[in-house]
Order: structure tokens, then sequence, then C-alpha cells
């Protein structure tokens, strides 16, 4: 019996694989767009709509994926809190702050390019390489829903006001299963994500309409896309391209590639009380042979600029509140270090979110990073006025 049992879960697994794999391919292909939804959502795509919105699957009751992923807030935090809040008293704080969930189907499993340079992955780190295995660790991390193992959250499922549902869609006896319920759970979400493009992937924005020639940005924003696409200036193209794709899909704002920015440290996270606590990134993703890599510490996602003006917490570790201060930390990092880092017996500690031996990791090389103390920034505070105007312009849900 227990071998059948395996053999079956073995078929069940491979056959949702194979969906949930044909799903992604559909949604990245072709310059990365989602492919147009269906009219209304597929049973198991209902179900991840119910199971992402559910906050009795988790260990307080009060939070759920829309928590901390609002769809009011194009699916980020509401908060300007650098981590959230989570685990069964809503009292134990993360590590990193909230991702928005836009767009986020668009990303490649993560590879290293031919020149060597990591691409693509979930997560801040890209630790995960699909939808489904990102879903893993928000229903167990003692710092979100904290249930521990996929027995507790499933046992939660199946008091749900849904359950019934749930066994229609992938077998009568798929509850008394706890790991076959967890994937089809997280194969749900997944769904989920795919499916509901008005919802993960609109692309509504002022700026979409504009290159559809639906009308004309303003003096000012046009003048920050051209601040923004300058190599001499802003640079910001370089990592979020704002033309469309050779196919003529619409631009992501994302090379999905990694950089090291040197970010200063963020003592508004708990876990930095210990001096010799530092959030590694990639290097420190759960991904055999990047253990070594230590030329890859202190390198991040990174994130679209899709409506990056409604975010609250930037960076990795939620270290900047506004995006004006973020564009001014962009271009004064190395012009005026001293506004961003501590100053220690007289020297500014650079780069002090990072242990002194991966500090030279930090990209220096690049506009607008390649400049000195004294040197003129690459933006002056009106351009980085219009820049702002710009990046306003790639908000979802513009109404002429």
């Amino acid at each position: 019996m227990q071998k059948k049992k395996l053999q079956a879960m073995r078929s069940w697994c491979r056959a949702l694989a194979g969906v949930a794999v044909a799903a992604a391919l559909a949604g990245c292909g072709g310059g990365g767009t989602s492919a147009p939804a269906a009219p209304g959502l597929s049973p198991a795509a209902a179900l991840g709509e119910k199971i992402f919105k559910d906050a009795s699957l988790s260990a307080s009751g009060r939070m759920s994926c829309a928590t901390c992923h609002a769809p009011a807030a194009a699916h980020a935090q509401t908060s300007d809190l650098a981590v959230q809040l989570g685990g069964p008293a809503l009292d134990v704080a993360g590590l990193r702050a909230v991702p928005s969930l836009r767009y986020l189907a668009t990303a490649p499993a993560f590879f290293f390019a031919k020149n060597g340079t990591p691409t693509g992955g979930f997560n801040h780190d890209g630790s995960a390489d699909s939808l489904l295995a990102q879903a893993v660790r928000p229903f167990l991390a003692a710092h979100e829903m904290a249930n521990g193992d996929a027995k507790t959250v499933v046992a939660k499922l199946a008091r749900a006001s849904y359950a019934a549902d749930f066994r229609k869609a992938f077998g009568d006896n798929v509850l008394a299963d706890p790991d076959a319920a967890f994937l089809a759970m997280r194969h749900a979400l997944q769904r989920y994500q795919l499916e509901d493009t008005a919802e993960f992937a609109p692309f509504t924005s002022k700026y979409d309409a504009f290159l559809a020639g639906q009308l004309k940005l303003g003096d000012q924003e046009l003048r920050g896309l051209a601040l923004f696409n300058n190599p001499t200036k802003g640079n910001c193209a370089a990592c979020h391209p704002s033309a469309r794709g050779s196919d003529g899909s619409p631009p992501l704002f994302t090379d999905f590639t990694f950089d090291n920015l040197g970010v200063p440290r963020n003592t508004d996270i708990p876990a930095t009380a210990d001096p010799g606590y530092f959030d590694l990134g990639l290097c420190q993703a759960t991904r055999p042979g990047l253990e070594s890599r230590g030329d890859l510490c202190g390198a991040f996602k990174v994130p679209t600029l899709r409506n990056v003006a409604t975010r609250r917490a930037f960076f990795h570790n939620g270290r900047f509140k506004t995006l004006r201060e973020a564009l001014r930390f962009y271009v004064m990092r190395d012009t005026n270090p001293e506004l961003w880092y501590p100053v220690v017996n007289g020297t500014t500690d650079k780069f002090n979110d990072l242990p002194p031996a991966y500090r030279a990791n930090v990209n220096t090389k690049e506009v607008p990073y390649n400049r000195k103390p004294g040197d003129a920034p690459a933006l002056s505070d009106a351009e980085i006025e219009d820049v702002l105007a710009f990046l306003a312009t790639l908000n979802d849900g513009y109404t002429p």
C-alpha cells in the first residue's frame, strides 16, 4: 500500500508540476509578459485567491499573504516598516523588506548568463526558482505565518470554508496527505498569480498608454525619462530597461540581475543589534555552489520599478522610506558618503552593512556610482524631481 501511495503521489506531482511549468512558460515567453487571462479564473486559481486572502491559515489567525502583499498597495506592504511583524502573536520581526508581487511571474528561474552574470529567481536573493517554490517560506517561517510544517498548514486549510472546493479540485483524499495538499495549495497560489493578470500584471500605467501612442507625457516627465535613460546621468535603464522588448512586449523595468549597492545598515531591523549579523544576499541563498562565491556577497535582486512610486520602504533592508531619499542615495552615495553612513573617529564607515572583507564587491564603477567625495552628483536636485515625475508614470491604474 505504501509503495502504491508513493507512486500515486509521484504521478500526481509530475502532472501538477507539468501544468505549473507549462503555465510558467506561457507566462514568461515572448519577452516575459504574462499571457492574457481567460474570462474568469480556473478552479485552481480561484482557490489560490481564497488562500492568498485567508488569515486563518496563519498561527496568529491575523496574517494572510495579502497582509504583506496588499492589492491596494500594488501587492506590497502598506506600512513604512523596514520589516514586517509575524509569528503567533505578530511580534516577531522579519529580516527583509517586503517585495511587491506585481509582475513577479515574469521572472525566469535562476541561472548564470553566458558572461557569468547571476540572473533570475524569486525572493530578494533569488533563492526560489518558481512561484511554487517561493510560496513555501511564508507559510512556515517563524517570522511570517509561523506554521512550522506542512501538516499544521493543511490542518488549518481543512477547516476553511472552501475545503470542499479544494478536495473537489485536487482529489477527495488530498487533505489526508499534508505534503500533497501543501503542494496543491502552492500550485493554486501560482495559478492565481499567473492567471489574474488584471491583478498581478495589468500594464495599465500612464507610461504604457504613452508607449501605445494614446497620450503624451508632460515636459517634466519627458525630462525625467531622458535622465533615466541617459548613460551619463541617471543610467537607470542599464538595470531597469524602459524600452519595449524586441517582440513589442511592454518593458518590465528590471533585467532580473543582481547588484551590490552598499545600502547602509538599517538599525530599525532588530537583528542588526548583533554587530556580527549581516544579510549577505545572493551568496547566502540556499543554492548549491553559491556558498563559496564570496564575490556575490552583498548582491540582491534588481526589482521592477513598476509601481515604485507607491512603495513605502526601499531596498532589501527597507533603509529608505521615500523614493526621493532613495534617489538621493543613488547619486550622492559616493559624493557625500557622510550623509548615509556613520562617522567613526572622524572616518566615514562606508558600506557599513557589509563585513570589511566584502566591501570591495560594491558597485563603484557604473554611473552614478563612479564618483568621489567633492564631485558633483550625477543628478541635481531639480533633475531628481524630474526623474521622480517620470517614475510616477509607472503606477498601474492610470485613468486619462
